[in-house]
């Protein structure tokens, strides 16, 4: 989605290269443009998950927001993780493979930053959502043949809740279902609303 203005003249930019995100906002129909913020994502020392995708929401959301004027800026971070073990993208079939044999039966913890920023004055507030994914006990044949329809190497933990992902789980604890993706909405709708966006 390209260009436009919400109330105010006030305009709304993502800081974000992630399709999944940009696929997000586009359903609360308000126009936006993306600016990628290209920053460092590195771990501090000690940081801890809900810590670290904090700050980089954050991060995000200043960055861009120092190049722009009269908008609104989303920066947003995830971090999935399995006991100790942060989950990256697999990035290939095999890969991805291995990963979901190894969440076959346990719990995985996403951890999902959302942050604005008003470019004109700085004035920012955040958010944090944390949702539970149980996933079912797997067979071999069950995972081999979920990766070869889904495709999922672009997807930290290795599955796409939007799409064939869903039916690997037993359950799943969020107070917003679309923190699993990328993005949590329900949060983000009513501070759209609070800076004078319609939405819907």
């Amino acid at each position: 989605m390209t260009g436009g203005k919400g109330a105010g003249k006030l305009r709304l930019v993502l800081a974000s290269t992630s399709v999944y995100r940009k696929q997000l906002l586009e359903r609360l129909g308000v126009p936006f443009t993306v600016a990628a913020p290209n920053i460092d994502e590195s771990p501090l020392p000690g940081e801890s998950a809900a810590d670290l995708v904090g700050r980089l929401a954050r991060t995000k959301a200043e960055v861009v927001a120092r190049r722009s004027t009269h908008s609104l800026v989303i920066g947003s971070d995830q971090l999935a993780m399995c006991g100790r073990d942060v989950l990256g993208k697999p990035g290939s079939g095999d890969r991805a493979i291995a990963q979901l044999k190894s969440l076959s039966g346990h719990r995985v913890v996403f951890n999902t930053a959302v942050h604005v920023v008003l470019s004109d004055s700085g004035t920012n507030e955040g958010h944090l959502d944390v949702t539970t994914v149980h996933f079912r006990r797997l067979s071999d044949e069950e995972i081999r043949r979920y990766v070869a329809r889904d495709k999922p190497y672009d997807s930290a933990g290795g599955f796409k809740v939007e799409a064939l992902g869903i039916s690997l789980f037993d359950k799943v604890d969020s107070h917003d279902p679309t923190a699993l993706v990328g993005l949590p909405l329900i949060w983000l709708a009513a501070v759209l609303r609070k800076h004078g966006f319609t939405v819907p």
